[in-house]
């Protein structure tokens, strides 16, 4: 079953214009349904969310109602999830505290994991399993050269015959957001190799 789909951005139809740097953030006509206090919190955060929605997404899959975007990441900041710098920048989502939210809170089994290679993500997502990935953004585009690996989340949630499914918050596209498909090999080029194990 294919996770509900949430963006990193309220407005999944806009990504590919905030991506492109055609639309602000803050110019999202959907932003009050984050529970940000006004367009320049949003403008803030939603740059930093891709983990808040791959959590809500982890969420939703299970039956649980997912909290509101930014509710989510104000709970995670309180727990070490997220950590706002003097210079206003925002530094997450950090991997234990967001798992700890998960069993905690949400009663989800949930543990991080790190020198994971590409090809053992298969095995994790047996018996209903997900995986909270560690990408670069560019993966959005299966062709592209990867400059690096990681910095953005996405949601891994099945596999079949070699190649990954997964939601991607950031996907500018429909074809790039819920259920996209990558072969393992293709997906290695953008991984991490790190991320959050989420037990059925």
């Amino acid at each position: 079953m294919i996770p509900p789909f949430f963006g990193q951005w309220e407005s999944v139809g806009r990504i590919a214009e905030i991506i492109a740097g055609t639309l602000r953030a803050a110019d999202d006509p959907l932003w009050p349904r984050s529970g940000a206090a006004g367009a320049a919190d949003y403008q803030r955060w939603a740059e930093h969310l891709c983990g808040v929605a791959c959590l809500r997404m982890a969420l939703a899959a299970r039956g649980i109602a997912p909290p509101r975007a930014i509710d989510l990441a104000r709970e995670l900041t309180h727990r070490g999830g997220y950590v706002l710098q003097p210079d206003g920048d925002i530094r997450g989502l950090i991997y234990a505290p967001a798992a700890a939210w998960l069993r905690e809170v949400a009663r989800l089994p949930a543990t991080v994991r790190v020198d994971v290679p590409a090809e053992a993500i298969p095995a994790m997502l047996q018996g209903g399993g997900m995986f909270i990935a560690s990408v670069h953004p560019a993966i959005r585009r299966a062709g592209a050269e990867a400059p690096s690996r990681g910095g953005h989340l996405v949601l891994v949630f099945g596999a079949e015959g070699g190649t990954l499914r997964f939601n991607n918050p950031s996907g500018d596209t429909p074809a790039s957001q819920a259920d996209a498909r990558l072969p393992v090999a293709d997906f290695a080029r953008f991984f991490a190799g790190r991320g959050i194990a989420l037990a059925e």
